[in-house]
C-alpha cells in the first residue's frame, strides 16, 4: 500500500459523489420514463379504451335504429319508434364523447365525424323516408324488406364504424407498446440502480478494508510489538494521511515513553545507588548514635564524677583558704569553681538537648493551661523578687509529651524573665489562635528584645548575644525549645513586628478529634503575679 495525498475522507467523498451522480442520473431518467409511462397509460386507459367501447356502442345504436324502423314499418305504431329516437340521442352523445376523447388525434377525429356523417346519411336516405311514407299510407310488410340501396347505405355506415374501430385499436396497440417499453426501461433503471448500490457498497467495503482495516490491523500489530517490550522498534504505517499521522503520533509517543523510560531506569539506578549509600550512612549513623549514647553515658557518669570532684575540692580550697592567701590566689580559686560549675551546667544542658525525641513515652493529650501553670510555678521566687506578671489565656489541648512541652514553656518564660528591661516589671503574655490545621501559640514579653538580624541566631546551640557576666546561662535554652517544637511537628520563630520586648510564636498541630472554631477565642485570662 502506498500513502497518497488523498485523505480517507476525501476518497469517501469522491466515491459518494460518483455514486450520487449515477443515482441522480438514474432517478432523472426514471422520472422522465415514469412520466411518459404514466401519460401513455392514461391515454390507453382513459381515452383510447373508452373510445373503442364507444365505437362498439355506435354499431349497436345503428343496429337499434334499423330494428326499430322495421318494427314501425310492420306495425305503424309510434311507440315502436321510441327505441329509434333513443338510439339517435345516444348516437349523438357517443359521437360527441368519442370526439372529445380523441380530440388531440386529427385522424381519429375525422374518422369519428365520418361515422356520424354515414349514420346521418343512413337515416336521411333510408329510415326517415320509410317512416314518413308509413305514416302517410300505413304499415306495409313489403316496405320492411331492405332494398339494395338501403343495404348499401347501411353497409357504408357499418364500414365507417369498423374503420374507426380499427384505427382506435391500432392507436391503442401503439400506445400500449410504448407503455410496455417504458415499463421495461423503468425495470432496467431500477436494476441498474440496485447494481450501482451493490457496487458502491462493495467499493466502500474494499476502500475501508484497503485504507482502514488493513492499515489499522498493521498498526495494531506494530503497537503490540512495542507494548511487548521492543521499545526501539519504529512504528510506520501505510494508507491514508490520517492513519499515517496517527502512526507518527504513536511513534512520537513511543519515543517519548522510551526516553522517559530510559530516564526512569537511570533514576532507578541512581535511587538504588542512593539507597545503598543511605543504608551505609544509616549504618554509620547507627554506629554514631551508639557512640553518642556511649558518650552521653560517659558524660552523665564518668565525666561528671571527676568534674564534681574538681568542683568539690575547689570549693573546699575556697572555704578553707579564703583570706589566707593573697588576692590573686582567691581570684584563681574562684575562676576554677566557676568553670567547674559552668562545665556541669553545660554537660547537663547538652544531655537534655540530646535526649529530646530519643527517650519518649509517646504522645498523649496535654492541657497547655496546666503546662503553662506548672512552668510559671517554677519561677515563683523570681516573680516575687522582680514583681513579674505571667498571663495566659484559655489555651487548647494538644497531642504531645507533657515533660517536653513543660520544658518548652519553662525555657520561653525563663528567657523572658532573664532578659527583662531594667526600667519596668516583667510581663509575659501567652495566647493562641487557630490557623488552618494548627494552633499558633504566642509568648510575648516586655523585655530588652532581640534585634531582627539575630532572630535566627538565637535558636542555634551555644549561641549567645550577651556576655555571661551580664546574663548568665549556657545559650542552649532556645535551641532546646526549637528542637521540642520541631519534634512535635511545628515551627518556632520570632515575630519582628513586636516593637517592645520579644514575641515568640510557635505552632502545634490540631488533634484530629478536636473540633474547634477557626476564629480566635475570647481570652479568659489567668494571671500569676
Amino acid at each position: 500500500m502506498i500513502t497518497t495525498s488523498w485523505s480517507l475522507w476525501r476518497r469517501i467523498i469522491a466515491l459518494c459523489a460518483v455514486i450520487a451522480s449515477l443515482l441522480v442520473m438514474i432517478a432523472a431518467s426514471a422520472t422522465v420514463t415514469a412520466a411518459a409511462n404514466r401519460t401513455d397509460t392514461t391515454e390507453v386507459m382513459d381515452r383510447l379504451t373508452p373510445a373503442l367501447v364507444n365505437a362498439e356502442r355506435l354499431y349497436s345504436q345503428l343496429l337499434r335504429q334499423q330494428t326499430s324502423t322495421r318494427t314501425f314499418l310492420l306495425t305503424g305504431r309510434e311507440s315502436d319508434l321510441d327505441a329509434y329516437r333513443d338510439a339517435q340521442l345516444q348516437e349523438q352523445q357517443t359521437l360527441a364523447e368519442t370526439e372529445r376523447l380523441v380530440s388531440d388525434e386529427p385522424a381519429l377525429v375525422a374518422a369519428v365525424r365520418d361515422v356520424g356523417a354515414a349514420m346521418a346519411r343512413y337515416r336521411s336516405e333510408v329510415t326517415d323516408p320509410l317512416i314518413e311514407q308509413t305514416r302517410a299510407t300505413g304499415p306495409d310488410p313489403g316496405r320492411a324488406a331492405p332494398t339494395d340501396q338501403a343495404r348499401s347505405v347501411y353497409t357504408a355506415a357499418a364500414n365507417r364504424i369498423n374503420v374507426l374501430n380499427r384505427a382506435l385499436d391500432s392507436r391503442r396497440d401503439d400506445v400500449a407498446g410504448r407503455v410496455r417499453g417504458t415499463g421495461r426501461v423503468l425495470v432496467l433503471l431500477l436494476v441498474f440502480a440496485a447494481v450501482v448500490v451493490v457496487v458502491a457498497g462493495a467499493a466502500l467495503a474494499l476502500l475501508l478494508r484497503r485504507l482502514v482495516t488493513g492499515p489499522v490491523t498493521d498498526l495494531a500489530g506494530e503497537v503490540r510489538r512495542v507494548a511487548a517490550g521492543d521499545y526501539d522498534y519504529e512504528i510506520r504505517s501505510s494508507g491514508p494521511p490520517e492513519l499515517s499521522a496517527l502512526a507518527e503520533d504513536v511513534d512520537t509517543m513511543r519515543r517519548r515513553i522510551n526516553a522517559e523510560l530510559t530516564d526512569v531506569l537511570e533514576a532507578r539506578r541512581l535511587i538504588e545507588e542512593a539507597n545503598r549509600m543511605l543504608e551505609q550512612q544509616a549504618a554509620e549513623l547507627t554506629r554514631s548514635n551508639r557512640d553518642l549514647e556511649q558518650f552521653a553515658y560517659v558524660a552523665s557518669h564518668d565525666l561528671q564524677e571527676p568534674l564534681r570532684k574538681v568542683a568539690s575540692f575547689c570549693q573546699l580550697l575556697q572555704r578553707r583558704y579564703s583570706g589566707q592567701l593573697d588576692e590573686r590566689a582567691d581570684q584563681y580559686i574562684g575562676f576554677a569553681v566557676d568553670g567547674a560549675q559552668r562545665m556541669q551546667r553545660l554537660i547537663n544542658d547538652l544531655l537534655a538537648f540530646s535526649r529530646i525525641g530519643r527517650l519518649t513515652n509517646g504522645f498523649t493529650d496535654v492541657d497547655l493551661n496546666k503546662v503553662a501553670a506548672d512552668a510559671a510555678a517554677q519561677f515563683d521566687a523570681q516573680r516575687e523578687a522582680t514583681g513579674a506578671e505571667i498571663v495566659f489565656a484559655d489555651l487548647p489541648a494538644v497531642r504531645g509529651e507533657d515533660p517536653l512541652l513543660g520544658a518548652l514553656f519553662s525555657n520561653l518564660i525563663g528567657n523572658a524573665l532573664k532578659f527583662r528591661h531594667p526600667d519596668r516589671a516583667p510581663r509575659v503574655v501567652i495566647d493562641f489562635q487557630r490557623v488552618g490545621g494548627e494552633y499558633e501559640i504566642s509568648v510575648a514579653d516586655n523585655g530588652i528584645g532581640i534585634e531582627p538580624e539575630f532572630a535566627d541566631k538565637v535558636f542555634v546551640i551555644f549561641q549567645r548575644l550577651h556576655a555571661k557576666e551580664t546574663y548568665p546561662g549556657t545559650g542552649i535554652g532556645l535551641a532546646i525549645a526549637k528542637k521540642i517544637v520541631e519534634y512535635h511537628g511545628g515551627q518556632i520563630w520570632i515575630d519582628p513586628s513586636r516593637r517592645e520586648g520579644t514575641l515568640f510564636r510557635f505552632t502545634l498541630p490540631v488533634p484530629d478529634q478536636t473540633a474547634e472554631s477557626a476564629a480566635s477565642p475570647s481570652p479568659i485570662e489567668e494571671s500569676v503575679s
